[in-house]
């Protein structure tokens, strides 16, 4: 499977790959002779030297990503290797956890491909057009290696459209129910992997699901609860909770969990969380903890200032809710939002509050979505857990 096609790149591009970045930018290829999109290119520099091999795009920004060294050949069983220890460091990290990342991109050096699994149900998401031509390989892989009763491909996510790839979801193999029952975090949940959102569920917040749970009691709100992650944590420890979401198909996802877990505490409402903060606080409604975990406000750099204002909204709100010694445990999964940036802003909403809060804890995406130190782009979720004085 190893190609003999040769893409050149600059100094600058190279210097990249040798820092550890993954990413090579289209205005740092030099040469692309007979190459096409999709296909495994061997990387070399201005003086000819063999860098390694990478996935070549003719769309995207992203024109290489690169997947190994150049002593390497690229097979099927280099491929199958990969699988391998992705699955490996899962076991190492989780033990016998149901639901998961198995594979997560470039953190497993699998550039640009998904693969969740939930039980015998397999996710898969190839997000590149060198990952879209290797998707039959996948699924064989799949196949061989666990078994699965399913594999679904929910590639309808519009970073696709920047590879010129065609949205689509589906069953690849075997077949799947409309609801689908897994443990996450502590508890079970009904989650629905051919339209749920991403791939199904939150998996990246199941250590925060355990944390948040730590702090519960009294009376609780979960602003953007989905399909109940954090409410149905909470309800165990709570006296009560609302949960509330602006979707009536994640509100009715919402009361099925909080159903099926036996739950008689939880209220599930459909609502504008902007505007219901807004109402709870002219009402002088009092909250012993909140959860704030909303959809990303900013997807492109470029959207970072509205992100920051509606950000710093709603978490000044939440401050203002709480009682004293209330706990605020609120998230951003928006890349572009930085860490430093996001603390900044609870800052400026903690004072314009009228708040003194000290942080209990600052926590990330859960292990089975490993950060790569070198590369920014694979830490994307930052979950801060506050404390008013």
């Amino acid at each position: 499977m190893s190609s003999t096609k040769t893409v050149t790149i600059t100094t600058r591009g190279a210097a990249r790959l040798q820092a550890g970045h993954l990413w090579v930018y289209a205005p740092d290829l030099l040469e692309a002779r007979d190459v096409q999109g999709g296909d495994v290119v061997a990387v070399t520099d201005t003086r000819g030297r063999r860098l390694g091999w990478a996935l070549y795009s003719d769309r995207s920004q992203i024109a290489l990503r690169w997947i190994a060294e150049p002593d390497l050949e690229i097979t099927r069983a280099f491929w199958r290797e990969r699988l391998l220890r992705a699955a490996a460091f899962r076991q190492r990290m989780l033990g016998d956890a149901e639901a998961y990342r198995l594979v997560f991109a470039e953190s497993d050096r699998l550039p640009s491909l998904i693969i969740d699994r939930y039980g015998d149900y397999f996710v898969l998401q190839t997000l590149s057009q060198g990952m879209e031509a290797l998707k039959p390989l996948w699924v064989d892989l799949l196949v061989e290696l666990f078994a699965p009763r399913a594999i679904v491909e929910r590639n309808d996510v519009k970073v696709r459209a920047l590879e010129g790839l065609p949205l689509a979801k589906g069953l690849l193999y075997g077949t799947v129910p409309e609801r689908l029952e897994v443990a996450l975090g502590e508890r079970r949940f009904h989650v629905d992997l051919l339209h749920g959102q991403k791939t199904g569920a939150f998996l990246d917040q199941q250590e925060n699901y355990r944390a948040a749970a730590r702090y519960a009691r009294g009376r609780v709100l979960d602003g953007f609860c989905y399909a109940g992650g954090f409410a149905v944590h909470l309800a165990a420890r709570a006296e009560s909770v609302l949960a509330v979401d602006i979707s009536a198909e994640a509100v009715a996802q919402a009361r099925q969990n909080v159903q099926a877990n036996g739950l008689t505490n939880v209220t599930v409402l459909e609502a504008n969380v902007f505007d219901l903060l807004r109402e709870l606080d002219r009402e002088q409604e009092r909250f012993d903890l909140i959860v704030l975990d909303p959809p990303a406000f900013a997807k492109s750099r470029a959207a970072v200032p509205g992100a920051l204002r509606g950000y710093k909204e709603i978490n000044l709100r939440a401050l203002r809710l709480l009682r004293s010694e209330g706990v605020l445990v609120t998230c951003s999964c928006s890349y572009h939002m930085s860490e430093e940036m996001f603390l900044d802003m609870l800052r400026e909403a903690a004072a314009d509050a009228r708040r003194q809060v000290r942080v209990l804890e600052r926590r990330t995406q859960a292990p089975d979505h490993p950060i790569l130190l070198s590369m920014p782009e694979t830490h994307y979720l930052k979950c801060v857990i506050l404390q008013v004085m």
